[in-house]
């Protein structure tokens, strides 16, 4: 009994030393990229970058913790957000559609289905810009 106590003792030891050694070299936390947020490009090879390339748009921007456009993302981009899927997703665009943009948040919470806590959600991960057809905002 005392062996299999003491070869017990001596495996969590050795554990708890990987997982010293693993966090020594596990990476930190600072950005791996030197540019803002709004900078950040993607290379043809679908790699982030700062500089060249396409704005990321969709899954890309949400994975990269950029916030998507209320007034310009896609049913699908929307669909991807957590608590919203695709029927709330068809609901927001036919919404956006019908009003031509929305212009505050009070408008996104009258679409059926938001409620508070969606709205908490959209307004964690969208932005509201100026809706498509309108002018500059005074």
């Amino acid at each position: 009994m005392a062996g299999r106590t003491a070869a017990l003792a001596v495996a969590a030891l050795a554990v708890m030393g990987l997982g010293a050694v693993a966090r020594m070299q596990w990476p930190d936390s600072a950005p791996a990229l030197d540019c803002a947020p709004e900078e950040v490009r993607m290379g043809a090879d679908g790699v982030a970058t700062c500089g060249a390339g396409l704005v990321p748009t969709g899954a890309q921007a949400l994975a990269l913790g950029r916030r998507l456009d209320l007034n310009t993302a896609t049913e699908e981009e929307l669909a991807l957000l957590p608590g919203v899927g695709p029927s709330l997703a068809r609901r927001l665009v036919e919404a956006r559609e019908e009003r031509g943009g929305f212009t505050s948040w009070e408008v996104v919470d009258d679409v059926p289905g938001v409620g508070a806590a969606r709205l908490r959600t959209l307004q964690a991960a969208m932005s509201l810009g100026a809706p498509p057809d309108a002018g500059p905002v005074w």
